[in-house]
């Protein structure tokens, strides 16, 4: 075999190594990752990949998303790359359990339909062609999870949603929530006749209603809700004590003013005080709802007043707040995607006293900055906006409405369990002792984690404070709320505890402060140029119009003017021009240094590789063409 045959041979031989290298690799290394990005995106938390391995059936997701109609959102498109890695990186980690495909929803086109019938929304973007950008979820017994527009704001709780998503797939089985209410619109026998929140509880959940004078809470529950809790008594308080010590999970909603309870009229007239509160678990836990209702100027919502005049006007009451986004943690699932305000009424405050070692208390939703106490048996009548301003009393800083308390509590009874409240029927009073006998004995301190999540209002969940009237359409995301708080703690230990993870957009922060000083020079010069020329401009007119007296239509349209007159016209007209000249100039200037610094970052993307590949070419061509010394 002579030289040229060797290089031949070895060429393909090469070449088929390689190639059989990489088929076997695609095999064995399938699962191989190694993440080099600052905040770990492509590492799946303990959480997630907990909820993998528990996967007992597959699992398919399909990725939907309009490639063409999402090219024109560049923030869009990132998302979607983003989207795309992580499906993948969960379809590596799950061992073949999450089978991942794609589609891309054409106008007219099966994918469209399948799309369409799953429930993903199409999203108008501006052009012919509507945007689909979702996630359809499936397992081996037809039941469908949808993800129904995957927004890049929402990029932190990406990965929480996908595993909440799975692992409701997985155990298709609805969770248990047991439901203790004196709102009628949370006690309805039928869900349908109840507030739509119960409506939309009922859909996702296995409700368990219980009653005034419950004696157990069933053992199979999930979560535990206490929308504005009738009075306990000191049993009732234990039960549920001891139920969140063996790692229970609750969501109470509690209020110092609570008009929904007594007339189901959010602008009812009834001077009937209704407050329910946290009582002795409240401060067993470290958190006590404050006395007062709270009022805030900041977010005061416009709600519709009757004047003295007699007319009904919209004007902005402190008592009623719509709270944005901007005030709720972004950190935290239950309120990280929470785009809309949540509106509520007269609220309370939820303030922090001494939790146990090991409990922590993480506000969800804070006031404004300067909010006000405001007397609870006057905010639960109709209190009027004037009226509530003149008692308004400003804090110095926000107050919590919402918040979650984690961790292994202590019991708020530590000298046992109250004695049983006995029927005075003899028969029920037998049944009663029977089955608190056969309760788990008193427990001091908790044995699990327990996450509870409260919320310093119960009018919120009326139907009147976020659905239009007759369309069902939620304007805020009050309900929203509730059911995230549900979801999150229904889903267990684990995925309650999956937290956002560093956003997948990286912003340039030179960039970014380079952009900031331009725009305050910008504006700042803008303003005062702008300024000057309007002052100029005024003069200019007035002048102008004093010209124009009985000369002006000789031709001379400066004849009715003075020497200094006519001198301060002419300078007036250059000072203008050159105002405009330098108002040109600064909107040029605006721009500049963030061009070329972005004209400098594409040209070293751009060319740096090649540059450095073929400096490294050039370096080793010229050590090889170095003459070797003789003996060498």
């Amino acid at each position: 075999m002579n030289a040229r045959q060797y290089l031949v041979f070895s060429t393909l031989l090469a070449g088929v190594i390689l190639l059989a290298g990489n088929i076997a690799a695609q095999k064995l290394l399938a699962g191989a990752r190694i993440d080099f990005t600052e905040g770990g995106l492509y590492t799946l938390s303990h959480a997630t990949r907990t909820t993998l391995d528990e996967i007992s059936e597959p699992v398919d997701l399909t990725f939907v998303y309009s490639r063409r109609v999402g090219q024109d959102f560049p923030a869009v498109q990132a998302h979607a790359a983003r989207v795309r890695e992580l499906l993948s990186t969960y379809q590596a980690a799950s061992g073949g359990k999450i089978r991942v495909r794609e589609i891309d929803p054409a106008p007219f086109s099966e994918a469209e339909d399948e799309a369409l019938a799953a429930g993903i929304p199409a999203v108008p973007a501006g052009g012919n062609d509507p945007l689909y950008f979702g996630i359809i979820g499936r397992n081996t017994i037809d039941d469908v999870r949808i993800l129904p527009f995957l927004a890049p704001e929402q990029d932190l709780t990406l990965e929480y949603d996908l595993t909440r998503m799975i692992a409701r797939l997985n155990h298709p089985e609805p969770p248990r929530i047991a439901i203790l209410s004196s709102l009628p619109g949370m006690s309805a026998p039928d869900p349908a006749g109840g507030y739509v929140l119960l409506q939309d509880i009922a859909r996702s959940f296995e409700i368990d209603p219980l009653a005034e004078d419950f004696s157990l809470i069933p053992g199979d529950t999930d979560v535990l809700l206490l929308a504005h809790p009738p009075p306990l008594s000191s049993r009732q308080e234990w039960l549920i004590d001891q139920y969140l010590l063996r790692g229970g999970r609750a969501v109470f909603l509690v209020d110092p003013a609570a008009k929904t309870a007594v007339t189901g009229d959010v602008f009812g007239t009834s001077n009937e005080l209704a407050r329910s509160g946290l009582g002795r678990l409240g401060r067993a836990w470290g958190v006590e709802l404050a006395p007062d209702a709270v009022a805030d100027a900041a977010f005061a919502l416009p709600v519709p007043v009757q004047t003295e005049r007699g007319t009904v006007e919209e004007l902005a009451h402190p008592l009623f707040l719509g709270v944005p986004a901007e005030a709720m943690n972004r950190d935290d699932p239950i309120t990280a995607d929470l785009m809309r305000v949540v509106n509520f009424g007269a609220p309370g405050a939820l303030l922090p006293g001494s939790p146990p070692d090991g409990v922590t208390i993480t506000p969800l939703i804070t006031t404004g900055p300067s909010p006000s106490f405001i007397n609870a048996g006057e905010a639960a009548r109709d209190m009027q906006p004037g009226a509530v301003l003149e008692a308004y009393e400003s804090l110095p800083a926000p107050l919590a409405l919402a918040v979650r308390v984690s961790g292994l509590l202590v019991s708020a009874f530590p000298s046992g369990a109250p004695a049983i409240d006995a029927p005075r029927d003899p028969a029920s009073a037998e049944a009663a002792r029977a089955a608190a006998a056969a309760l788990p004995p008193h427990m001091r301190a908790g044995e699990r984690s327990a996450e509870i999540i409260l919320i310093a209002d119960a009018d919120f969940i009326a139907d009147e404070f976020y659905i239009v009237e007759g369309g069902g359409v939620a304007v805020a995301d009050n309900g929203a709320l509730v059911l995230n708080a549900l979801d999150a703690l229904a889903g267990g230990g684990e995925l309650s505890r999956l937290r956002s993870r560093a956003p997948a957009l990286r912003p340039m922060m030179r960039i970014d402060r380079m952009r900031s000083e331009a725009e305050a020079q910008y504006f700042r010069q803008q303003s005062e140029l702008e300024s000057r020329l309007a002052t100029a401009q005024t003069r200019l007119a007035q002048l102008q119009d004093t010209g124009e007296g009985d000369s002006f239509f000789s031709g001379d349209p400066e004849a009715e003017l003075s020497e200094p007159e006519r001198a301060e016209l002419s300078l007036l007209r250059e000072d203008i021009l050159d105002l405009r000249a330098r108002l040109r100039e600064t909107e040029r200037d605006y721009r500049r240094g963030i061009d070329r610094l972005e004209s400098s970052l594409k040209a070293l993307n751009i060319w740096g590789g090649p540059v450095l590949v073929a400096l490294a070419g050039l370096i080793v061509w010229r050590r090889q063409k170095r003459p070797r010394k003789a003996g060498a």
